[in-house]
């Protein structure tokens, strides 16, 4: 199979794992509204039907031999997905329809601010920046290097904590919702093509990383992960046009804390070594950099101004994933 049809197959299998994800995260958005948990809350919950496809891509990843592919998209999605949802929600509020506005978006508008809930900071974020720190104890120091079954369990758990303090920090009124078997159906349909998607998106990028002679980790960077980023692009887009602001520009934090923990186990179960550790504490380091600017600037605001991304900070992440990717091809590849 040539090289463009392998690529043709990368974007398929990709779009089929999104697919397959957004009809499971819509069971487990009616369960948040059900147990009354908040929008900010309620994406550590959600994150795990959004990272499914990173987890499932993990599976395959070490299953079938190739794990460095899945070392590659996993932390190589935590450092674009971030700035480029912050980015599109940003250029998708400028202009909202009137339905969708609430009664203070004109003068958000007028001072250049994507306005996000402040208890995006505590409830994601700042748990989110403990799980990378976590992630960096447990890989980086010379005696713990690479990735080995202890530290997949302690990631796991890791997760199960960072879900339980968002949750019940989270809480609210509950609210009715109604379950159709059309909804139950598709998200069992959503699942098999989670599966298949990740299967073909791991062949696919193994085929072309072996076509343009790159390493797998390189592929998983560069080619994986931000293949996976395009649907939750949209997503985003959608989500923010909607005015559901703070759900999508914080929907990202809980997708990626799942892909540290939960797709970071089934790597860790098999043991996976750093082949390149120049590399790897290079993307690590703007894992842990876009999470911190993240942070920070939502801290940033006022009860005058609102808590949230003003102009400035959106180009500020858009300008580090710049950096990122200058850094990683020529300072630590060396394309050149």
């Amino acid at each position: 199979m040539n090289t463009w049809l392998w690529a043709l197959v990368l974007i398929a299998a990709v779009w089929a794992a999104h697919w397959g994800a957004e009809h499971l995260a819509k069971p487990l958005k009616k369960l948040r509204k059900r147990w009354g948990f908040s929008v900010a809350a309620g994406g550590a919950l959600i994150g795990l039907a959004a990272a499914s496809p990173e987890i499932g891509i993990n599976i395959t990843s070490a299953v079938t031999g190739v794990g460095d592919i899945g070392l590659g998209t996993m932390f190589g999605s935590n450092v674009i997905a971030i700035p480029l949802m912050v980015v599109t929600a940003y250029i998708a509020t400028r202009h909202l329809k009137a339905k969708n506005k609430d009664k203070n978006h004109r003068e958000h508008k007028k001072e250049h601010l994507l306005k996000v809930d402040p208890t995006a900071v505590t409830v994601q974020a700042l748990p989110y920046l403990v799980i990378v720190a976590v992630v960096a104890i447990l890989t980086v120091p010379f005696a713990w290097r690479g990735l080995q079954p202890m530290d997949g369990w302690i990631m796991l758990g890791m997760y199960i904590a960072f879900l339980a303090q968002a949750l019940l920090r989270g809480k609210k009124e509950s609210e009715k919702v109604e379950w159709k078997k059309k909804e139950i159906w598709l998200a069992v349909a959503g699942l098999v093509a989670l599966g298949l998607g990740a299967f073909f998106t791991v062949r696919a990028t193994e085929n072309l990383v072996s076509s343009f002679g790159l390493s797998q980790i390189v592929g998983g960077l560069f080619i994986t992960a931000p293949m996976a980023a395009l649907p939750e692009i949209f997503a985003t887009w959608s989500v923010a046009k909607s005015g559901q602001i703070t759900s999508g520009v914080t929907s990202v934090i809980g997708d990626h804390a799942v892909t540290l923990t939960v797709a970071f186990f089934p790597l860790a179960l098999v043991g996976l070594p750093v082949s390149n550790f120049p590399l790897f504490v290079t993307v690590l380091s703007f894992v842990g950099l876009v999470g911190i600017l993240y942070a920070a600037f939502i801290h940033m605001g006022s009860k005058k101004s609102g808590h949230g991304f003003k102009r400035w900070q959106v180009v500020t992440l858009g300008g580090v994933l710049l950096v990122y990717v200058a850094v990683v091809l020529f300072g630590v590849l060396n394309i050149f």
